[in-house]
């Protein structure tokens, strides 16, 4: 059998939906500059998909320091994997400004987040050991389970943000891990990407008192958004000291590319030399650099930024609960709203045409595999550059999208497009 051949059987549970979703639900193209208006197939939009929380992605002086490292270094500067010629003292400035910033001791700066979790997993596990994670975690999480070398039956699932199903997988870690030598790694997220909850740092590093483990945790949205100071959920829950490898994207609120793992010298020291993604792949180019510690610099420096997307944040969830809408158990500043109801995703589909066509109101539809089979979520994500008067629109907007939902409109329009398709196929 060719290889290829599987590809004329489908494009997967997402690409499903490709013959009618492809440029309008997935790959839609927003112009424009970034930020809470933009164009969407020439009509300007309130746009609340952008993971930009403190709205630095055009601040001036980050626009500035952009272009000064562009202009200064280059794209290709420096040229060369960090252990072979493309090391350089801004690099690792940079990586001593973050580990300060999270309260750890060094940080390793990582060109991606996905891969760079990924290759932090693979580094540390080897096959004597055993991992116990939160059954809600980032795929970039489960992937890098997946790169474990032990055999399958040796990582371990914990219901989400569940200490008594922790602790009875921390039990069987730890009978497993007395045969084989091996240490016990916990991983889990600050906060949880599609529901907004924050997971339960503190009680897990409190269940140190009586296991023997590591913590490996993902802050990719809670890094510069969570804790008085932004440091990220470990900062918000007091249990800093407790965190043994902290993990950030710099796609989130520094938006930007990039990310860093955080803890103490011995283990950044071992990570720098046996992650093999970084071991073998060129530095993160010094524009990233440069313009990293600018957007840290601000993160550091104006609190205001974080005040005024908590206030987005507050308006917005309030509103939602007070108009009837389920936005979950979220504490953050991510904001699902999840539909309930006999509503297939057709119906869904569109709701969200009517509101980007009718209302120019952009967000995100989520389905399954994202979020689990039959679960039909809208995702908002409030940043600082929105206004309460951009709360207000949306609000209103999301109270006539659910009577219509409510009184049958999407049923039936769903029905008419249905329709329409099956004669053009």
């Amino acid at each position: 059998m060719d290889i290829f051949d599987k590809v004329s059987k489908g494009l997967g549970p997402i690409g499903a939906h490709a013959h009618y979703s492809h440029h309008y639900f997935t790959f839609p193209k927003l112009t424009g500059e970034l930020g809470p208006r933009m164009t969407f197939m020439g009509k300007e939009m309130l746009n609340w998909s952008l993971n930009n929380y403190l709205g630095l992605a055009n601040h001036p002086e980050v626009r500035e320091a952009d272009n000064k490292g562009t202009q200064d270094y280059g794209l290709a500067y420096p040229m060369g994997a960090r252990m072979m010629s493309g090391n350089s003292d801004l690099h690792e400035e940079f990586e001593a400004q973050l580990a300060e910033f999270v309260g750890k001791e060094d940080a390793f700066l990582l060109n991606f987040g996905y891969q760079g979790v990924m290759s932090v997993i693979e580094c540390i596990c080897d096959r004597n050991d055993v991992i116990v994670y939160d059954a809600e975690a980032h795929a970039c999480l489960i992937d890098g389970i997946r790169l474990h070398k032990a055999k399958m039956g040796d990582y371990y699932k914990f219901n989400h943000n569940d200490m008594d199903s922790l602790r009875k997988n921390l039990e069987r870690a730890t009978k497993k891990v007395a045969e084989t030598g091996g240490g016990i790694l916990v991983i889990t997220e600050g906060v949880f990407g599609m529901s907004g909850k924050v997971g339960s740092l503190d009680e897990i590093v409190k269940m140190k008192e009586d296991f023997n483990f590591r913590i490996l945790v993902d802050d990719a949205h809670g890094f510069g958004t969570m804790g008085p100071n932004g440091r990220g959920v470990h900062e918000a829950l007091n249990c800093i000291d407790g965190i043994d490898l902290y993990f950030s994207t710099f796609a989130k609120s520094m938006a930007a590319i990039g990310a860093f793992v955080a803890a103490s010298k011995e283990i950044v020291m071992f990570l720098k030399y046996n992650m093999r993604s970084q071991i073998y792949a060129k530095a993160l180019p010094m524009p990233f650099v440069v313009g990293g510690m600018k957007r840290l610099e601000l993160i550091k420096k104006h609190p205001e930024f974080r005040e005024k997307l908590w206030e987005n944040v507050r308006a917005i969830q309030t509103g939602f609960k007070a108009k009837g809408f389920d936005v979950g158990e979220t504490t953050s500043p991510v904001t699902p709203i999840f539909l309930h109801g006999d509503y297939e995703l057709s119906h869904v589909t569109a709701l969200v045409r009517d509101m980007r066509e009718n209302m120019g109101v952009f967000c995100s539809i989520v389905t399954y595999p994202v979020v689990p089979k039959g679960q039909i979520m809208l995702r908002i994500i409030p940043t600082a550059s929105h206004t309460l008067e951009d709360v207000a629109y949306t609000l209103d907007c999301f109270e006539k999208v659910q009577q219509r939902l409510q009184d049958g409109t999407y049923r039936r329009i769903a029905e008419e497009f249905l329709a329409q398709q099956a004669e053009l196929a």
